[in-house]
């Protein structure tokens, strides 16, 4: 067991990412069956769904599994109370402050996990009290931090600052990219756009078409000036490309991205005006596949890769 496994009680150190309207009870149990940990997205979720999830997934597995909250979503208060009445024993925040839930969280038991882009914010998270760190980079899909660090810069230099567990995200959906992430300082490694195509990602079945289809290059960071996000270069980003020659003001981008665009795309299908979030990594992605599946190649390649290392003879 490494500081990962032996944190969470898992198999494997792989984390399934808390994509919003990608991770569902479904995906979440059966990342966990499979030995990974899955977590449930709280961030696409009205409090009462995500009490339907989290009462589904016990019952889909009795392997750990854990909840992904974005702080700066509303109802915040009444999701971290849902997490605990539920006995949720592990919770992964993001986009915000980990002072400000850290504290009740463990008081009530819960192993914490906050999500940073660079050093100094993993440094605030380790003096926040949390058992460990996801650092993702710039590849990752959807929201990013404003840095624009890569994963394998980010991954040293935040092993460099702090001593709790370290896991790392961004660009990792293959046994060879959880190898590197390791090799750089990694304790696991986070996975998100490998499991939105997923057999058991809720997304629509046009977005996991897409995703799959998408050639490298195929993806842009972009609305910086909202809250950069990832997305596949569709209707919708052409027409955010074209309002910026015109110099928008926020006030003016704000109303093209409208609400529920990332719904709209992922959830709901709409490849056309709908927000497309995935990884640079999607243009490695070419099939759609059950979770215990994607593990399984991960971990298999994992193991080849490393046996290719040592043959190389240094």
């Amino acid at each position: 067991m490494n500081k990962i496994t032996s944190l969470f009680n898992i198999k494997y150190p792989i984390i399934q990412g808390g994509m919003i309207w990608n991770s569902g009870y479904k995906l979440a149990s059966a990342v966990s069956n499979a030995g990974g940990l899955g977590l449930i997205g709280a961030g696409s979720m009205y409090p009462e769904v995500l009490r339907e999830h989290i009462k589904k997934c016990k019952k889909a597995t009795n392997k750990p599994f854990g909840v992904n909250v974005p702080m700066l979503y509303p109802n915040i208060e009444e999701i971290m109370k849902i997490i605990v009445d539920e006995g949720v024993k592990i919770v992964f925040t993001s986009a915000g402050n980990p002072k400000t839930w850290t504290p009740f969280l463990k008081e009530n038991g819960i192993t914490v996990v906050h999500v940073v882009s660079s050093s100094v914010f993993a440094l605030k998270a380790q003096d926040a009290g949390v058992d460990a760190v996801v650092a993702e980079g710039f590849e990752a899909g959807g929201h990013n931090g404003r840095e624009e660090t890569t994963t394998f810069t980010l991954i040293p230099m935040v092993k460099d600052k702090i001593s709790i567990p370290l896991i790392a995200a961004g660009g990792v959906a293959t046994g060879r990219g959880m190898l590197a992430a390791m090799a750089l300082g990694a304790d696991g490694v986070q996975v998100g756009s490998r499991f939105a195509a997923s057999l058991e990602s809720s997304a629509h079945e046009n977005f996991k078409q897409t995703v799959i289809e998408t050639q490298e290059g195929g993806t842009q960071l972009t609305l910086k000036e909202l809250a950069p996000v990832r997305l596949i270069k569709n209707k919708f980003y052409q027409d955010v490309q074209e309002l910026y020659e015109k110099c928008p003001s926020n006030e003016e981008l704000a109303a093209l991205l409208g609400r529920a665009r990332a719904k709209r795309g992922m959830f709901e299908g709409d490849l056309v005006e709908g927000e497309l979030e995935i990884g640079q990594i999607a243009g490695l992605i070419k099939e759609i596949l059950p979770a215990k599946d994607i593990i399984k190649d991960m971990i298999t390649e994992f193991e080849q890769a490393k046996l290719e290392v040592v043959s190389f003879g240094f």
